[in-house]
């Protein structure tokens, strides 16, 4: 027994007390943004130095992208039910949205094409690349283009039923089972509504509990994505086709400061307070390569930047198929490189006619492997132009990979606050409403936790919380910031 006991008290007072001490210390000054830059440099580290243990750590990663799949359909089902059913009975308002939104999408991808295009014929990433590689794989992925059409793509909007788009995570299914589902129950009678409000917005307030649950592992499912991508190819990988990779880097720098800032300004839409909101979405997009890691947090941040849970859950899942920046951008340089590799110099009509092409197919990628490189492989083959191209940048694809999504997904997040202002609910009355209960309860259930903490029990503790907190939240019109209680006592008055 006197063994046991040391070997508890060493364990307990000497390693388990000053680890958890430690741990606290840290958890108080840092946030998740900071420990998925721990993941990311470790990540690095472990690739470069231990290659072979770097690749081993795949499963890891690819675990993080499997649990964030898990939540996705029923975080994007109750949230847009609530928001669409749960704030009038207005039909015509969610139509109406749509057509904003997808207006919004084509004429920003389009932008983007055309930064694409003129960087290519400026920075001219192709000249002097000799073209190697086995094309055989290239010719199956040209062949597959085929079948991205406009019906697929209806297809995949329009599901054979909901739990196949559940099962298959065809995200533009699920919204539209949702907002067909949202506009049912705005006609169905009152009993009916209330009840499936009730179920919806419970399974709602869970999804983004589990959401925080999982992000606590996003620093190790990150590092080590990193891990094994740089232990497989090799940090040497950035030498190769450095000139392609640095193209595109520059080519999103400059779209973004040349369309989406300015589309900011004209939009109003608080430039800080909206690189601070989409900072940590675009760092998990960023470093994962996958727009699915960072759907959840996208759409969580910007519910708090100042849009409604309504519009949110729309733009957002809608913009994964129509509004993918970074990848048109990416195809558009892709294909000049390509032409310019083999020497041939297109003329503006062709590379319009390319741009014409790549605006129709792009839309046509969602929920396919490899769709990048599918579209590409299929447009170099309509225009004659060689697969080795693509045979050489599968090689840097990794790297590229992680830009393109990350703009997307900026691109995702500003199109919401786009959208938002548009629709005039951008920190609207609607949105204030929202925020203050959800301050309210985060602010309860923090202090129900320090309550326990301090010895309470579970019932004392919800008996010691003030239902009456005051919440500070941001008033769009006057700009400034308000409290609940002021809030409460206009609309008395009003």
């Amino acid at each position: 027994m006197k063994v046991k006991e040391s070997i508890f008290f060493v364990v307990n007072k000497l390693l388990w007390g000053p680890f958890i001490k430690v741990w606290r210390f840290f958890a108080a000054r840092t946030n998740l943004t900071f420990w998925i830059i721990v993941g990311m440099v470790v990540g690095i580290l472990i690739g470069h130095f231990a290659p072979e243990a770097g690749s081993e750590l795949k499963p890891l990663g690819t675990a993080f992208i499997r649990m964030i799949t898990i939540i996705e359909t029923p975080l994007i089902f109750s949230t847009l039910v609530v928001g669409i059913a749960g704030h009038g009975d207005d039909v015509g308002k969610v139509g109406r949205l749509a057509v904003k939104t997808i207006i919004y999408f084509e004429v920003v991808t389009t932008f983007a094409l055309a930064v694409g295009l003129i960087m290519a014929n400026l920075i001219k990433p192709g000249q002097g690349v000799q073209l190697t590689g086995d094309t055989s794989g290239v010719s199956q992925l040209a062949d597959k283009s085929d079948s991205i059409t406009w019906y697929g793509e209806l297809q995949m909007i329009i599901p054979e039923n909901f739990f196949v788009a559940a099962a298959q995570n065809q995200i533009l299914g699920v919204v539209f089972c949702a907002a067909l589902f949202s506009c049912a129950m705005m006609k169905a009678d009152k009993t009916s509504k209330n009840f499936m409000l009730r179920i919806n917005s419970s399974l709602s307030m869970i999804m983004f509990k589990f959401v925080a649950l999982i992000m606590n592992y996003a620093p190790i499912g990150i590092g080590a994505s990193l891990a094994a991508a740089i232990g497989s190819n090799g940090i040497d990988i950035l030498a190769n086709l450095g000139k392609l990779i640095g193209s595109l880097y520059a080519s999103l720098a400059i779209f973004v400061l040349v369309v989406l800032i300015p589309i900011m300004f004209l939009s109003r839409v608080p430039i800080k307070g909206f690189f601070k909101a989409v900072a940590q979405p675009w760092l998990i997009a960023f470093s994962s390569a996958s727009s699915e890691s960072a759907l959840p947090r996208a759409m969580e941040n910007m519910r708090k930047f100042g849009c409604p849970n309504s519009l949110t859950a729309f733009v957002i899942p809608c913009g994964y198929s129509f509004n993918l920046d970074g990848t048109t951008l990416y195809l558009a340089l892709a294909s000049i490189f390509a032409a310019q590799a083999q020497g041939k110099s297109l003329d503006i009509g062709t590379q319009l006619s390319i741009m014409g092409t790549l605006m129709l197919s792009s839309k046509g990628v969602a929920a396919i492997p490899r769709a990048s490189l599918i579209v590409l492989a299929g447009t170099l083959k309509q225009y004659d132009l060689p697969f080795e191209a693509v045979t050489m940048i599968m090689g840097v694809d990794a790297i590229m990979d992680m830009a393109r999504t990350s703009i997307n997904v900026f691109g995702n997040c500003l199109g919401t606050c786009v959208m938002a202002r548009l629709e005039g609910s951008f920190r609207s009355h609607e949105w204030r409403e929202e925020e203050i209960e959800r301050r309210r309860m985060a602010a309860a259930e923090q202090q129900e936790r320090q309550l326990r903490e301090d010895g309470l029990s579970e019932m004392s503790a919800q008996e010691e919380i003030d239902p009456n907190m005051e919440i500070i939240v941001h008033d769009e019109k006057r700009n400034v910031s308000v409290s609940s209680l002021e809030i409460h006592h206009e609309q008395k008055h009003a």
